[in-house]
């Protein structure tokens, strides 16, 4: 290497040093020590005790609420993606339309997603509550029975992927700008041949963004396993642990009984099933995304 090549890439570090710093200190480092601490007895006043995969048979062979979580976040999963997909998806078909006034409409939906996390779980707090709620008020003067949408364990994850539902701003966004980047002489062949809209949505629309479903419903599964903050405000895991979702019990563990080494076992849990099942996802997206026309 030149002297003068040697001064660039001496500035070059210099300058991301910053950069360079952080994600060592703040990433790198937390994460070896999470993967360290799983592997002890931690309780953060006393020095780590080593027990090697003690965490993880108590987690896998003792801890019922351990599986208590993991199928509520994978059960709220299994309601809130699908359903966030296929709303934002017609939402944004709505949206993409040659109407007046599409630009005030697209800001009203992409509003609620700017409200913050803590603000939305109250407002929706309010509105399932079973006796003063909106909701049940509504429910109430069309003649139908209260509904206990937080209070019944049965309706308890429903109501909340519900309330995702009014969150699905940046989704439709993404959706959108899809939609806009379809080729038009497509859409004009299939109507020469006398396609109505339904066969266009299906064998032209649907098959041009698959690229963008499988990014969302990635980002979705990613998403609903680290449903936290909503049910630490409206449910605190309630009823019967009926909303006890996996993020919780880790964060439970961490910071009200100060197992650092469980909570960090935890947490490798939770990034291993996360990775499955993104890995699955992208290993049979070759069945079905579509990239230019052609499978991927």
């Amino acid at each position: 290497m030149g002297s003068r090549e040697r001064q660039n890439t001496i500035a070059g570090l210099i300058f991301t040093s910053p950069f360079i710093v952080g994600f060592l200190i703040f990433t790198l480092y937390p994460i070896a020590a999470s993967l360290f601490y799983s592997f002890t007895s931690y309780r953060i006043l006393t020095p780590p005790h080593w027990i090697g995969l003690g965490n993880y048979q108590r987690m896998l062979f003792k801890d019922e609420l351990f599986w208590t979580s993991l199928y509520n976040s994978g059960f709220f999963t299994l309601l809130s993606v699908p359903s966030g997909l296929l709303a934002s998806f017609v939402l944004a078909l709505a949206l993409n339309a040659n109407i007046r006034g599409l630009s005030i409409y697209r800001t009203v939906f992409y509003l609620p997603s700017l409200v913050p996390t803590v603000a939305v779980a109250i407002i929706w707090l309010w509105l399932f509550h079973t006796r003063y709620g909106l909701l049940n008020i509504i429910l109430q003067w069309l003649g139908l029975p209260r509904v206990g949408w937080l209070t019944s364990p049965g309706m308890a994850k429903p109501s909340l992927a519900i309330m995702g539902l009014w969150l699905i701003g940046p989704t439709i966004i993404i959706f959108l700008a899809a939609l806009q980047d379809v080729p038009q002489h497509l859409y004009e062949s299939a109507e020469i041949d006398g396609a109505y809209y339904l066969q266009k949505t299906i064998y032209i629309t649907i098959p041009m963004v698959t690229p963008v479903i499988l990014f969302n419903l990635i980002m979705g599964l990613i998403g609903s396993f680290q449903y936290f903050t909503q049910v630490y405000i409206m449910t605190d895991g309630g009823p019967v642990h009926a909303t006890l979702m996996y993020v919780m019990y880790l964060y439970k563990n961490g910071f009200e009984y100060v197992q650092m080494g469980y909570a960090s076992a935890l947490a490798w849990v939770l990034f291993l099933v996360i990775l499955l099942c993104t890995v699955l996802v992208l290993r049979s997206s070759g069945r079905w995304v579509y990239y230019g026309g052609m499978a991927r």
